[in-house]
């Protein structure tokens, strides 16, 4: 595991996506590449690069590694696990959504949705012109151990918070918020915790901290193979610039 300090950002002009894009034309395999699994904390761009007019830290306040990229990302205010990679056909297949990879999310949201509303959410609701896949949403009894946020959440003393674990198959836009308030119950801390590689082999959170990075174990990089290896198993839609993992 690694992790740094904070540094002054640089001018790093480069296109995460781009290179990506690039290096799904070339050969890889995982002896000769890259992964690495990143928790990103709060309030951090899923990107080496500055954003114009941004304050916000970005992955190279982290990261030490330059000739790896983002697969998939995160928004600004989410946090969680983020996958990192040279390898450009890894990234495709575990992102497109017609390989149906799962990725499991822990949710805070406002006041105690009731089955009404988790039934809902498990169905597909109607989102930014078109409905969701139907997801597994399960609310959670305790909640996870995390540590605080900085800043904090905000909450209101009179009302109730509630976690979920909800498990998803594609990743449109701010899909997990836009979906939790569809359904009327607002989210306030949202954190991935969980990307499946195959039935089996799932990466997670675990011995890590916000900050911390680690490489693929070899079950792990098992796993990658088996990814580059499968088709898709839904051909219903193509994935678009709204799809992130």
């Amino acid at each position: 595991m690694t992790r740094r300090g904070r540094q002054t950002r640089g001018s790093d002009s480069r296109s995460d996506k781009s290179h990506l894009q690039q290096s799904r034309s070339r050969p890889h395999s995982p002896e000769s590449s890259r992964y690495y699994v990143f928790w990103k904390p709060y309030d951090v761009l899923s990107q080496f690069s500055p954003a114009i007019g941004s304050t916000a830290d970005t992955l190279a306040s982290f990261i030490e590694h330059k000739e790896v990229y983002p697969v998939g990302r995160l928004d600004r205010d989410s946090e969680g696990l983020l996958i990192l990679s040279d390898d450009g056909l890894f990234q495709h297949k575990l992102c497109d959504p017609r390989f149906g990879h799962w990725r499991t999310y822990w949710v805070q949201v406002e006041r105690t949705p009731d089955e009404k509303a988790l039934s809902q959410l498990r169905r597909g609701v109607h989102i930014r012109g078109q409905d969701t896949r139907p997801a597994h949403v399960e609310r959670l009894t305790t909640p996870p151990d995390l540590p605080a946020r900085f800043p904090p959440i905000r909450a209101r003393k009179s009302v109730e918070t509630t976690w979920l674990k909800l498990s998803l198959t594609e990743g449109m836009n701010r899909q997990v918020r836009r979906m939790t308030a569809a359904v009327g119950f607002p989210t306030l801390r949202l954190i991935r915790a969980e990307i499946a590689l195959t039935d089996t082999v799932k990466l997670t959170l675990d011995q890590l901290a916000p900050g911390e990075l680690r490489s693929f174990s070899k079950t792990e990089l098992a796993g990658v193979r088996e990814v580059k290896q499968t088709q898709p198993t839904r051909t219903t839609r193509r994935p678009t610039k709204r799809d992130r993992l």
